[in-house]
């Protein structure tokens, strides 16, 4: 009799597959299809029969005429100009009126946003300046003589403790597709599809956590692979989703990665918790569009201020006063390479200079205290990098990227040209305290022409009138309102849209408020072919999932992780031209498969330092019956919209034993709400923006 119930509560190895399977091409031939078939499902599926026949809702006053219904639009501005519902927005909004919540959007700084400022408080790092940085979090070379070892040792011990970290969560993973089969209780689904291994960049496998199952990867395994090198923190009190735990500890961890761990979970808390929706919704946009990777070199130590100092200070503001403050930031000097940008001339007449000094002290004996430059020759390793000259790297990316557009109209000449203009600006104490300097010495001083234009200002002046002739150019105009659209509206915006964005630049001389606010209250914006158009990156849809069931973070570790298995980990993209904002680049079956399995995580409470109650979310009326519970997730998490090939979809699921929980000798059934919920939000609906 046991065995039969066991049987009967558990899949088959061939089930086991065929759900898996079912789960990914589920997602996989809708999601591929969504931003094309978009306009005519949705229609089909939610058109509203009074649109058209009575007065316009006074929550839509103020906007561009829509066949949008009234939930339809504030949903639609949601998930565009933020990341997302959380339970009562949409009610919340509906009351206040869409345009006036817009209208508070476009002015960051009239919303009172303590309380998620109160939460980013426990980042330590946040607020420290990148000298403090690298005394608290130094490099291997540094951090090795500071413990009286040589660098190799310090890297062989950091990479010891991570394999081993590694290698307990793929052991302990081992011993959970083992124990998993007998410890399924109500409540926690038993999660077939989460056991295909996903596999990192690396390689390594990895899985989410259960709060209360043997699934859990413990804390400081967790934070181990997040954060390779970091210390390993003994778990001291109690369950992985509750203060006073490990991953509550971050603080402990020493290591450099500890920067960039804390500014990506700062990232999510912003995404998940900012009254700013809007604002955070930009300055992810504009440090995409300036991309720095956090891999290079000094960069890890440079990013913080980087974001804080450069990006969100001018994310709303006028965008010739934001480029010049990335061609300034320490961050994109090093980056980019120019920080060792000279004019060949200039760099040769120093050395020869430094040389006759050299000459002159061995000869004579010179005045007290370290030359500028170490002595030619000394060292033949150092000579070798002493050999400078024009690096064309900004200039390329500054014209191609951040400004005109690779059919922005220039030539490889004007490339040179730029470059030129840029010689002597670079970086002082770049292991110290990096600061951006300019270095007249080193600066090309002959005229340029850049575009047909002549540049002969002298000195920084150069740069600075390059930043103000790319700045207004037409192109730039052009290049940035199609960026923003494609952003916002649809992977491929209305011609017309974009001109009409590009008049706005140019006649408010690049205000990036004035171009958002002619996006929308465009009728583009508010149509039926942008409705649900867009495909969620992975940091939207983790942030948008953590939102729409309400989650209660204490840390966000694990969703950072997430985001990075789903395909974007923060801050590690490598090309300058930054995470790309087009549905072909985030829609693979295997992308598809680790965001249903993050739903289930997420919607399950399986994820260490989150907190979901799915249950009282959905209401404990639906609780009975299994379609009951589908109707009731469908209505809170996608506004009660689903095509009627998902739906059926997800209907056949609602017999599966992980769904409907009961026993031979247990006539309640029990239904895992959870496990309902993840569904829903593993949806193609819920992948659309």
């Amino acid at each position: 009799m046991a065995k039969r119930r066991f049987q009967s509560n558990q899949l088959s190895p061939r089930r086991h597959v065929f759900f898996a399977v079912l789960g990914s091409l589920m997602c996989a031939g809708l999601v591929v299809l969504a931003p094309y078939l978009a306009e005519g499902g949705d229609k089909d599926g939610a058109k509203d029969p009074q649109t058209g026949k009575s007065a316009q809702p006074s929550s839509l006053k103020g906007l561009p005429p829509t066949d949008l219904t009234e939930d339809q639009a504030i949903v639609h501005a949601l998930n565009r100009l933020g990341y997302g519902p959380r339970p009562g927005d949409v009610q919340r909004i509906k009351e206040m009126g869409i345009a006036k919540w817009i209208d508070r959007q476009l002015r960051p700084e009239s919303i009172n946003d303590s309380a998620a400022e109160a939460r980013l408080s426990r980042f330590q790092t946040l607020s420290m300046s990148s000298e403090a940085l690298l005394e608290k979090f130094p490099r291997p070379a540094v951090a090795a003589k500071r413990e009286g070892i040589t660098p190799e040792e310090y890297r062989k011990e950091q990479q010891e403790k991570l394999q081993a970290a590694r290698q307990a969560a793929e052991n302990r993973q081992g011993a959970d597709s083992q124990q998993q089969m007998t410890d399924q209780t109500p409540g926690q689904p038993n999660d077939d599809v989460q056991q295909n291994e996903s596999k990192t960049p690396s390689g390594s496998r990895q899985q989410s956590g259960s709060n209360s199952s043997p699934q859990t990867m413990a804390p400081d395994e967790l934070a181990e692979i997040l954060l390779p090198g970091a210390k390993n923190i003994a778990n001291q009190n109690g369950p992985s989703n509750r203060p006073g735990n490990p991953v509550m500890n971050f603080e402990q961890i020493q290591a450099p990665q500890r920067i960039i761990a804390e500014l990506a979970m700062a990232k999510m808390d912003r995404a998940v918790y900012t009254e700013k929706q809007l604002y955070e919704q930009m300055v992810d946009f504009w440090f995409n569009h300036f991309n720095v990777f956090a891999g290079k070199g000094a960069d890890r130590w440079l990013l913080t201020s980087y974001e804080r100092d450069t990006i969100r200070p001018h994310a709303m503001g006028k965008f010739r006063d934001l480029l010049e403050a990335t061609a300034k930031s320490p961050a994109m000097l090093f980056y980019l390479d120019n920080w060792q940008s000279v004019d060949p001339e200039a760099w040769a007449r120093l050395q020869k200079e430094q040389a006759m000094r050299q000459a002159y002290r061995a000869r004579f004996g010179g005045p007290f205290g370290r030359p500028p430059f170490p002595p030619p020759g000394a060292n033949p390793n150092q000579t070798k990098k002493q050999e400078r000259g024009l690096n064309e790297n900004y200039g390329r990316e500054l014209m191609e990227l951040h400004t005109l557009g690779v059919d922005g109209g220039y030539l490889q000449q004007d490339v040179v040209e730029v470059a030129r203009c840029f010689t002597g600006w670079t970086i002082r104490q770049p292991q110290r305290d990096p600061q951006f300097w300019f270095n007249e010495r080193l600066h090309d001083p002959n005229p340029k022409m850049v575009l047909g234009h002549k540049i002969n200002a002298g000195g920084m002046r150069d740069g600075e009138e390059v930043l103000d002739l790319l700045a207004r150019d037409p192109h730039t105009a052009h290049h940035l309102s199609f960026e923003i659209a494609r952003h916002f509206v649809s992977d491929n915006p209305p011609d017309a849209l974009v001109d009409r964005m590009a008049k706005a630049y140019e006649s408010t001389d690049g205000d990036i408020r004035a171009v958002l606010h002619t996006m929308i209250y465009s009728p583009e914006f508010w149509s039926r072919e942008a409705y649900r158009a867009k495909i969620k990156t992975p940091f939207e849809l983790v942030a948008s999932a953590a939102r729409a069931v309400g989650a209660d973070i204490d840390v966000p570790l694990a969703l950072v992780q997430w985001t990075g298995r789903i395909g974007e980990p923060l801050y590690q993209c490598q090309p300058p031209t930054g995470y790309s904002d087009k549905a072909d680049a985030w829609v693979n079956t295997g992308a598809l498969l680790s965001r249903l399995n993050y739903s289930l995580a997420l919607a399950g409470n399986r994820l260490p330092g989150v907190r979901t109650d799915v249950r009282s979310l959905l209401g404990a009326g639906a609780s009975g019956e299994p379609v009951a519970v589908l109707d009731q997730a469908i209505a809170v998490l996608l506004s009660g919209e689903t095509s009627s090939q998902t739906r059926e979809t997800l209907e056949k699921q609602m017999n599966d034993p992980r769904v409907v929980q009961a026993s031979l000798d247990d006539p309640i059934t029990h239904i895992n709400e959870g496990m309902v919920a993840g569904l829903v939000l593993g949806a193609p609906e819920f992948q659309r923006r």
